[in-house]
C-alpha cells in the first residue's frame, strides 16, 4: 500500500483537530484547520496556501479588488477568461504579484496553453508581463507560475513611475481540446523596499559559468512539498524523494546575496518498457516567484536519466538591470523555489508507483552584504541560520494544530487525541526507518 508523505499525515492531523475543536463549547463556528487527506493511492495535486485570502477577479479595472502586499490570495480562472486585480503603489516601492494556476491531474492540456500575467499602469501601460505555457515534449497538467512587477529601475517609462492605482491582469487560454474547467488559481503579492542610497545601475558582465562538482555526500531522505506555501527546505547536498506519475513536488532553498544557486535531479530506474519524452521537469523560481530557469526535455526509456537547469548568476541587486531573463530574475536573496514534476505518461510505461527521485543542490559563494533597504527587506533576505528549520513553510503551524488538539481534547476528545498521538508515534518511526 502506498505511503503517506508528511504532508499527508499532517492534513490527517488537521481534520482530527478540527473534529476535536468543533465539538468544544465557546469556540468560534468559523474555526478551520487547512488540509484533507488524499487518497492513498493517488499522487498529491498542487496545494494552495491553506491560510489565502479568497478574491475574485474582476473583468473591469473599475471594480478590481485591492490585493495587500504580503498576503497570499486564492481564486479560480475559466478558459479564455481574463481577471483583474488593484494595486495601490508610491512612487517608491518595487511590487510584484505572481499567479500559479493549477490544472487537475486528470485534466486535459494542449501545447500552447497559457497562463499571463500583466501589470499597468491607471491609464494601460503595461509596466511587465510574464506567461508560463505547456510546452512539448512534456505536455501534460502541472503547475503553470508567471510574475509580473513594477520596478523602478529606469528601465520603465514615467507612466510606470507614478504613485497610484495600478492593475494586475491574468488571463488564460486554453485549446478547444484541454478540459474546460476552472484552474485554482493563487495570487502573491510582495513588496520590496527602495534603497537608502543610490543603487547600482548596471548588471555584471562577467560571472562563473561553470557548475561546480556536485555534493558527494550520502543523499537524505527529504519528501517535498505539493506546493510554494508548504515546499520543503533543503541544503546544499543530496537529498532523495519518491514523486507519483502526475505529481509535483516543490522545495526551498536559503539563498543570499553574492551566491550561486545549481540544482539538478534524477530519475531512478525503473522495469517497463517504452520511452517517454518529456518525462521529468525541474524548474528554479526566485523569492517572488518569478522564473529563473526550466528544463522538461528528458527522454526516460526506465534507466537512471538526469536533467539539470542552467547556471544563474550570483544573486546582486544590479541583475535587474540584465537584458536576459533568468539573470534579471537573480535580483534578491530569499527562498529560492525547486519544482520537480513527474509526466502521467511514467506511470502508463513504467508503474503507477513512487518513483525514485534524487535531488542535487550547491550553493556557491560567500554571502555578501545586501543592498541596504529602507526598511526591512522581508522575504527578500535570508532569515539567520537559528531561524531556519528543515521542514516545510508552514511547519509551525502543524505545532500549534497539535497544541490546539491537546487542548480540545479535554473530556470527551482525550481517547481521541491518545489514539492520535499513538498513530503519529508510529508513523513517524515507519517515515525514519525507509
Amino acid at each position: 500500500m502506498k505511503r503517506l508523505r508528511g504532508r499527508s499525515r499532517g492534513a490527517l492531523v488537521a481534520a482530527a483537530a478540527m473534529c476535536v475543536v468543533a465539538a468544544q463549547p465557546g469556540l468560534p463556528g468559523g474555526t478551520a484547520l487547512a488540509g484533507t487527506a488524499r487518497a492513498a493511492d493517488q499522487p498529491t495535486p498542487y496545494a494552495i496556501d491553506p491560510r489565502a485570502t479568497r478574491v475574485e477577479g474582476a473583468e473591469t479595472t473599475s471594480t478590481a479588488e485591492s490585493l495587500q502586499p504580503g498576503v497570499t490570495y486564492s481564486d479560480s480562472i475559466e478558459p479564455g477568461k481574463r481577471l483583474v486585480y488593484r494595486l495601490d503603489l508610491d512612487e517608491a516601492a518595487n511590487a510584484y504579484v505572481s499567479a500559479t494556476a493549477a490544472p487537475e491531474l486528470d485534466s486535459r492540456v494542449a501545447y500552447g496553453d497559457e497562463l499571463t500575467v500583466r501589470m499597468e499602469d491607471s491609464r494601460g501601460k503595461e509596466c511587465d508581463s510574464a506567461q508560463a505555457r505547456i510546452l512539448p515534449p512534456g505536455v501534460y497538467p502541472r503547475p503553470l507560475t508567471a510574475s509580473a512587477s513594477r520596478t523602478l529601475d529606469g528601465t520603465e517609462d514615467e507612466a510606470c513611475r507614478e504613485a497610484g492605482p495600478y492593475h494586475v491582469i491574468v488571463e488564460r487560454k486554453s485549446k478547444p481540446t484541454s478540459t474546460q474547467e476552472a484552474w485554482k488559481l493563487e495570487l502573491r503579492y510582495l513588496s520590496e523596499p527602495k534603497l537608502t542610497g543610490a543603487g547600482p545601475t548596471e548588471a555584471a558582465e562577467n560571472w562563473p559559468t561553470a557548475s561546480p562538482e556536485p555534493p558527494s555526500d550520502d543523499p537524505e531522505r527529504r519528501e517535498g512539498g505539493a506546493g510554494f506555501a508548504d515546499a520543503v527546505e533543503l541544503r546544499e547536498g543530496q537529498w532523495t524523494a519518491a514523486i507519483d506519475p502526475g505529481e509535483s513536488l516543490f522545495y526551498r532553498v536559503p539563498v543570499d546575496w553574492g551566491q550561486q544557486l545549481f540544482t539538478s535531479a534524477d530519475l531512478g530506474g525503473s522495469d517497463g518498457d517504452g520511452v517517454v519524452s518529456g518525462a521529468m521537469s525541474l524548474a528554479v523560481y526566485n523569492p517572488a516567484r518569478g522564473l529563473v530557469d526550466s528544463v522538461g526535455s528528458m527522454s526516460y526509456s526506465g534507466k537512471r536519466k538526469s536533467l539539470s537547469t542552467e547556471p544563474a548568476p550570483p544573486v546582486d541587486y544590479a541583475n535587474r538591470f540584465s537584458s536576459i531573463a533568468d539573470e534579471r530574475a537573480m535580483r534578491f536573496a530569499g527562498w529560492y523555489y525547486v519544482r520537480v514534476s513527474l509526466s502521467p505518461e511514467v506511470g502508463e510505461k513504467f508503474g503507477h508507483k513512487p518513483h525514485d527521485l534524487t535531488l542535487r543542490v550547491t550553493v556557491d559563494g560567500e554571502a555578501k552584504d545586501g543592498p541596504g533597504y529602507d526598511g526591512s527587506a522581508g522575504e527578500f533576505d535570508v532569515p539567520d541560520d537559528s531561524s531556519l528549520g528543515q521542514g516545510p513553510a508552514g511547519a509551525e503551524e502543524d505545532n500549534t494544530t497539535m497544541t490546539l488538539v491537546a487542548a480540545g481534547g479535554i473530556g470527551t476528545g482525550t481517547v481521541l487525541v491518545l489514539g492520535l498521538g499513538g498513530w503519529v508515534l508510529v508513523a513517524r518511526r515507519r517515515e525514519a526507518g525507509r
